[in-house]
């Protein structure tokens, strides 16, 4: 019975990241990619098939992927999130713009959070080397 219990607690609290990860996609200070990732832990200890549907989404599957094999994030990821952030940060700047104390929070929540991503572990790039034959 405890078991069953903690299984539909793992996958509440997944359906609730999911859901605020899907929130942080609207709103700029909230962040989608922790949210999906608590996601994937969560249905991973609770569900297989939330789990797969997670790793085989179209638009976070790929990321998630990664995350979960090797902990790592591609440079094409974080360039992606970092065009989303500078952009969905503007947009709120403009909003504020008469509110000097709400854009310098924004200036640095926008800052704390382009600094937290830029230091995940990057996957290691491959470089093609050509082989010159003579």
């Amino acid at each position: 019975m405890r078991k069953i219990l903690q299984n539909h607690l793992l996958i509440i609290f997944g359906w609730i990241s999911i859901a605020l990860g899907m929130l942080g996609v609207i709103l700029p200070i909230l962040p989608t990619t922790p949210f999906m990732i608590a996601a994937l832990i969560f249905f991973s200890k609770s569900s297989p098939r939330f789990h797969q549907m997670l790793l085989n989404n179209a638009v976070f599957g790929p990321a998630l992927k990664e995350w979960e094999e090797k902990k790592v994030v591609s440079r094409q990821v974080k360039y992606k999130a970092t065009f989303l952030i500078i952009i969905s940060f503007s947009i709120s700047l403009a909003i504020y713009y008469n509110n000097i104390h709400v854009q310098l929070y924004l200036i640095a929540l926008a800052l704390v959070l382009l600094f937290m991503i830029w230091r995940i572990k990057e996957e290691p790039q491959l470089q093609n080397k050509s082989v010159n034959k003579s």
